[in-house]
C-alpha cells in the first residue's frame, strides 16, 4: 500500500461502519451509535482533506467517497426512520435527490461519455448538514437532551440544502450536456 491509497482506504473504513452504525441505532445503543458516527464523519473530512492536501486525488477515490458518504447516511437515515426519529418524507426527500444524481450521471455517461465527478458545494454543505441532523439525533437519544428545537432546524435545513443540491446538479450537468450537445451539432 502506498501513502497516496489513504485517502481510499479510510472511505472503505467508512463504507464498513455503516453496519455497526445501524445494528448500534437498532438495538438502542445510541452511546456505541454516537462514537462510531463521529468516526465515520470525522473520517469523511480526513480523506478529503488528505487527497486535496497531498494531491492523492484518484478515479476510484472520486468513486469511493460519496459512495462511503451515501451508504453511511442512507442507511443511517433509514434506520432513524425505522424507529420513528425522522418523517418518512425527509427520508424520501434526501433518498430521491440521491437517486436524481445518480440517474443523472448515468445517463450523462452513457449519452456524452466519461465524465470527472466533482462534488458541487451545495452539495458538501447537504452532506454536512445530514451529519450534523443524525449526529445531533442520536446524541439527543443517547444524552437525553432536549434538543428538539435544533432538529427541527436541522431537518428545515436539511430540506433547504437537499433542494438547492439537487436543483443545483441539475442546472450544471444540463448545462454541460447542453454544450456537449451544441458543440457536436
Amino acid at each position: 500500500m502506498k501513502r497516496e491509497d489513504i485517502p481510499n482506504l479510510i472511505s472503505i473504513i467508512r463504507i464498513l461502519l455503516v453496519i455497526p452504525v445501524v445494528s448500534a441505532l437498532l438495538n438502542y445503543q445510541f452511546g456505541l451509535a454516537m462514537v462510531l458516527f463521529a468516526i465515520a464523519g470525522i473520517s469523511d473530512a480526513l480523506d478529503g482533506f488528505l487527497a486535496k492536501h497531498y494531491h492523492w486525488e484518484s478515479r476510484l477515490g472520486s468513486i469511493l467517497d460519496p459512495l462511503a458518504d451515501k451508504l453511511l447516511l442512507v442507511a443511517s437515515f433509514a434506520t432513524l426512520t425505522w424507529l420513528g426519529l425522522i418523517p418518512h418524507w425527509l427520508l424520501w426527500l434526501v433518498f430521491g435527490r440521491d437517486i436524481m444524481i445518480v440517474t443523472g450521471g448515468v445517463a450523462y455517461h452513457y449519452l456524452f461519455g466519461k465524465f470527472k465527478l466533482l462534488p458541487l458545494w451545495s452539495s458538501k454543505i447537504n452532506t454536512l448538514l445530514q451529519i450534523l441532523l443524525v449526529f445531533t439525533i442520536i446524541v439527543q437519544h443517547y444524552a437525553d437532551l432536549a434538543l428538539h428545537r435544533w432538529i427541527e432546524i436541522g431537518v428545515s435545513l436539511v430540506v433547504l440544502s437537499v433542494i438547492i443540491s439537487g436543483a443545483e446538479y441539475m442546472i450544471v450537468w444540463g448545462r454541460r450536456a447542453w454544450q456537449l450537445h451544441k458543440n457536436k451539432g
